[in-house]
C-alpha cells in the first residue's frame, strides 16, 4: 500500500500574488491587462481588469486560464496542436466555456500536481504568455 501526500491547494492570498506579479511584469512592461487566476475546480479564485485594457482582455483571460487548466499545458504550446491535422484539431469545445488557444494561459502546479491555472489578456499573446509565466515562476520560489 503506498501513499502520497497531496499538494496544498492554491490559496486566495497565492492567486493575489499571482496577479500582482502579472500586473507588474506587465506594467514593467509598459502592457494594460486583465489577469483570471482558477483553482484546480475551475473557480474564480482572483481576477483584475485594468480600466485602461480592452473590455474584452477580462473574458480572454478567463478562457486562457480555463484552457490552460482543462488541458493542463500552457496554451502558447497548443496553439499549433489545434491547427487543421493537429492532435486537437477536432477537440470538442462544448465545455463549461469555449477554450481559447492563444498564448497567456499557464497551468499552475506545486509538488507536480496541478492546483490551478492563471490567465493573462490584454497584451500581444507571446507578452501575455511571460507576464503569466512570470508570475507563476515567482509563485514557485
Amino acid at each position: 500500500m503506498s501513499t502520497t501526500t497531496a499538494a496544498a491547494p492554491l490559496t486566495t492570498a497565492d492567486a493575489e500574488a499571482l496577479v500582482d506579479v502579472a500586473r507588474r511584469t506587465a506594467e514593467a512592461a509598459g502592457a494594460t491587462v486583465s489577469v483570471t487566476v482558477l483553482d484546480a475546480g475551475g473557480h474564480l479564485l482572483a481576477f483584475r481588469r485594468d480600466d485602461r485594457a480592452v473590455l474584452i482582455s477580462g473574458e480572454t483571460s478567463t478562457r486562457k486560464a480555463y484552457t490552460a487548466l482543462q488541458l493542463n499545458a500552457p496554451t502558447a504550446d497548443l496553439v499549433d496542436a489545434v491547427q487543421p491535422g493537429g492532435p486537437l484539431h477536432t477537440l470538442p469545445t462544448a465545455l463549461d466555456r469555449p477554450l481559447l488557444f492563444i498564448a497567456g494561459g499557464v497551468p499552475v502546479r506545486r509538488d507536480g500536481r496541478l492546483i490551478g491555472a492563471i490567465g493573462v489578456g490584454g497584451g500581444a499573446p507571446e507578452q501575455d504568455h511571460g507576464f503569466a509565466a512570470a508570475a507563476v515562476a515567482a509563485l514557485a520560489r
